[in-house]
């Protein structure tokens, strides 16, 4: 039986079961899973706990320096790099540097005009 199908990155893999999906992504020897289908997320624990020694620490709240908050009544999902941002600012001694508005947001529309040019 194969469980899962690799994408051409080597450590994420995914299973499609008709309209449900599953996508595991591996980092050393930790697996976050990503589905919306409990049934596939419990078959999926149960097949690989038969093969390998796993322990389930529960949902997934940070993950290779990056926070996870997830709002299930509102169905949002956050994501983070708020700690590894601070420690690359203390590294390189730019930790009481001021913070700044992004100047470009979602669907901002730009045109040659706009583009810094070389002169």
């Amino acid at each position: 039986m194969v469980l899962l199908k690799t994408l051409w990155i080597t450590c994420i893999y995914f299973k499609f079961n008709g309209s449900r999906c599953i996508f595991l992504v591996l980092y050393v020897d930790d697996i976050l899973f990503a589905t919306s289908d409990e049934v596939l997320l419990k078959n999926t624990k149960e097949f690989l706990s038969k093969n390998f020694e796993i322990k389930d620490i529960g949902e997934a709240s940070y993950v290779i320096d990056i926070n996870i908050h997830r709002d299930r009544f509102k169905m949002t999902l956050y994501m983070s790099h708020k700690v590894y941002i601070e420690r690359v600012l203390k590294k390189f001694k730019l930790s009481e540097c001021k913070a700044n508005a992004t100047l470009i947001v979602k669907d901002d529309k730009f045109n040659l005009s706009q583009y810094l040019k070389n002169t």
